[in-house]
């Protein structure tokens, strides 16, 4: 059985802008070379709604929902979601992620940011300038870099977040990277990852990779 599962965009989850089938290829592969074993699931619902004991690590990327009806399997989902938070897991939630699971408030309480419809935004696809701050332990041996991505703004942040990388926009910085724990799980929130040329970076491939020996230490009973 696989100890990490990609919660991939598929279905409702899907949108026009995000080739999710192949970011989450691309996501494999660095997950893979962290040492964990991989599933991808294009279902979220129904990939949640299996989590088992031996699952240590849920990628999230995936899309806005939207106003779509629930699917028959939400609930079961959600619990299983709350058990496996409740537990330890490490999640790692990547570019529109902070768009999705909508109707899973436990994810949301681990996020602790949101992209808000009307409000958030980002400048057109092109060369991004990511900044590496704070101390975190993800941040560690990273320097700045570039990368071909979108630069999400004005994410909303309700929780408190331990920053690793923001960006500069409209002469201010925006959170671009960040890390939380609540109780005994973990989340990195890297808002990259718009497509596969943003896995082509070898500093955002060392940045996810670090995120994941973080992840992979969560105190899991």
């Amino acid at each position: 059985m696989p100890d990490a599962v990609i919660v991939s965009g598929g279905g409702h989850y899907a949108d026009p802008w995000h080739p999710f089938a192949e970011t989450s290829a691309a996501l494999a592969a660095v997950v893979r070379e962290a040492g964990f074993t991989v599933e991808i699931n294009d279902d979220p619902d129904a990939a949640l709604a299996a989590l088992g004991d031996g699952v240590r690590l849920v990628v999230v990327n995936a899309g806005d929902p939207g106003d779509a009806p629930a699917s028959p399997q939400a609930a079961a989902a959600a619990s299983a979601l709350d058990r496996a938070l409740d537990r330890g897991i490490g999640v790692l939630a990547m570019h529109a992620a902070a768009a999705s699971l909508r109707a899973y408030p436990a994810y949301e309480r681990l996020l602790g940011g949101r992209w808000v419809r009307e409000v958030s935004w980002h400048p057109p696809f092109g060369e991004a300038r990511v900044h590496v701050v704070g101390d975190h332990a993800v941040a560690d041996g990273l320097a700045d870099f570039t990368v071909l991505d979108e630069r999400y703004t004005g994410l909303r942040v309700f929780g408190e977040i331990e920053p690793i990388a923001e960006h500069e926009e409209g002469g201010a910085r925006h959170p671009l990277v960040w890390a939380r724990e609540v109780g005994r799980s973990r989340i990195v929130y890297d808002a990259l990852g718009h497509d596969a040329r943003s896995f082509d970076s070898s500093a955002h491939r060392a940045l996810i990779t670090s995120a994941l020996r973080w992840l992979a230490a969560v105190d899991a009973r």
